[in-house]
């Protein structure tokens, strides 16, 4: 009995999952063709969509190939009605140069015509013109060649004479412009360096306050003043002088350093030789900086770079040392600025014409030392310093020592001479300025014929009237050039000096 029911639970058991699965099976195969026709339904709106987008693509294209076709079209109008244009322009222009062919063979053939008659009147003419000159030529009894000879000899002479007056215009032109031009170089490189008149002469005088410190400078037995003068290396002149004392030395350095030092001393009071030689060694050194900064400040005001430290030390010296009042260092820079206004002015180098300036009278910071021309030694002291070559001849023939070889040098010389002869440069005293003259005019009434000699200008220009008897024209030409030459040789001066020869012959008739 028990075992039935059980069968009969299996069998229902069997029954429901056959059952349930039929009907999974059956909703799921609904699913899947739901889902299959979802499918379908998508595929067929894009298809029809993809069909929608190629018809617009291909109505898109046949328009703008419409376009394009029409584009082309209305180009090839132009093209052809361009081309239609240009064949009407190229007709008329053949037809123009038709026309123009024919006038051109019309006036060759003219021409010809002309040249014929021409050269029929050229051969008429030639005949002609033999005929006159066998006529010349029987008239005058000269061939043709003498003729020609006669008038290029005429002709030559005019010739020789226009060109002799041109000549003498061309020069005196030139001279007055050559004048004109100089001064006015001059005057404008002056004006534009305006430097003072005269420069401070460095003294070798000192002054002390009172008679009674003579005696203590010279010391007992005279030991101080030896001691001074041996370490310092000068003379200490103490004479009656009324308080000042004079130290006397041919270099300048050492005369200014003894000069500085005996100040202090006097100023000290402590006079002994111990004390001395601590004063001038200190002196020494002050000198020495001060000499270093000096240098430094001329090359700086003279605008000169590139110079060797110890050409700018000896270039300082010259701040101790004077010529004719004139201070050295000072004469040094103005002549550097005024040959830079020159060379400037005449478009020469520049660089070369100021450092030649600056350093053109390098030489007299030692010609109290060594043996030689100041021109010379402060040649070969730059030249082994590696100077510009032509800085070095500028130097050395600035007193034409040596031969000058370029425009530089001759600025140089020139500038040099403006510095020394422009009015106030120099201090001459009367005594010294009417020795001057009377030198000069005795150097003229030396030589034989002449009459009278006449200084003028300050001692610019000596004026020499000979006697007309015993000098000729000739004769004063070679005096004038002579009379120079010595002037040259046997003095100094600063700038030049006109030698002007005058010759005069009078006749003098009495009516009675």
């Amino acid at each position: 009995m028990r075992i039935e029911p059980i069968l009969m639970g299996l069998i229902f058991g069997l029954l429901g999952l056959a059952l349930g699965g039929v009907i999974g099976y059956g909703i799921k195969h609904l699913l899947v063709q739901r889902t299959a026709e979802k499918h379908r339904d998508e595929a067929t709106q894009i298809l029809n969509a993809a069909r929608e987008e190629a018809q617009k693509l291909e109505l898109q294209a046949k328009d703008k190939a419409l376009q394009i076709r029409q584009a082309a079209d209305a180009e090839v109008g132009r093209r052809r009605a361009e081309l239609t244009k240009e064949e009407d322009r190229l007709g008329k222009r053949r037809e123009e140069i038709d026309i123009r062919a024919d006038r051109l063979e019309k006036r060759e053939q003219t021409l010809n015509k002309r040249q014929s008659a021409v050269d029929r009147r050229a051969n008429e003419v030639e005949k002609l013109h033999e005929q006159e000159m066998a006529e010349l030529t029987r008239i005058s009894q000269m061939t043709p060649e003498e003729a020609r000879q006669i008038l290029l000899d005429e002709v030559e002479k005019d010739a020789r004479s226009d060109m002799a007056r041109i000549i003498r215009q061309v020069e005196t032109e030139a001279r007055e412009e050559g004048d004109r031009r100089a001064r006015g170089l001059i005057a404008t490189a002056i004006q534009r360096v305006a430097s003072e008149h005269v420069a401070e002469v460095t003294t070798s005088t000192v002054s002390i306050p009172s008679d009674e410190m003579k005696g203590r400078i010279i010391g007992r037995n005279g030991r101080n003043i030896h001691a001074f003068e041996q370490a310092a290396g000068v003379d200490v002149i103490v004479d009656d002088t009324p308080e000042a004392v004079t130290i006397s030395c041919f270099d300048p350095v050492r005369r200014e350093v003894a000069r500085r030092a005996l100040q202090k001393l006097v100023v000290d009071g402590r006079i002994h030789p111990a004390h001395v030689e601590k004063i001038l060694k200190t002196e020494q050194k002050e000198v020495e900086r001060i000499i270093n900064e000096s240098g430094e400040q001329a090359v700086f005001d003279a605008g000169v770079a590139g110079l060797h430290p110890e050409i700018i030390k000896m270039l300082g010296r010259l701040k101790f040392r004077t010529s004719y009042g004139q201070n050295q260092l000072s004469h040094a820079v103005e002549v550097a600025q005024l040959a830079s206004v020159i060379a400037a002015e005449l478009g020469a180098d520049v660089e070369v014409a100021k450092a030649a300036g600056l350093l053109h009278d390098l030489g007299k910071a030692m010609d109290h030392n060594v043996e030689g021309t100041h021109a010379m030694l402060g040649a070969e002291f730059t030249k082994r310093f590696g100077v510009n070559p032509l800085v070095v001849n500028a130097i050395a023939g600035h007193h034409h020592e040596v031969e000058q070889e370029s425009v530089e040098a001759v600025i140089a010389e020139a500038a040099d001479a403006i510095s020394g002869a422009r009015p106030g440069a120099r201090r001459e005293g009367l005594e010294q300025y009417i020795k001057r003259v009377k030198a000069l005019e005795d150097i003229a009434n030396s030589y034989k014929g002449v009459n009278q000699s006449y200084a003028l200008q300050a001692g610019r220009e000596v004026r020499i009237f000979v006697k007309p008897e015993e000098i000729d024209d000739l004769d004063s030409i070679r005096l004038a050039r002579d009379i120079a030459k010595k002037i040259e040789e046997s003095m100094q001066y600063p700038g030049q000096i006109k030698v002007t020869v005058i010759r005069e012959t009078r006749s003098v008739d009495y009516a009675k």
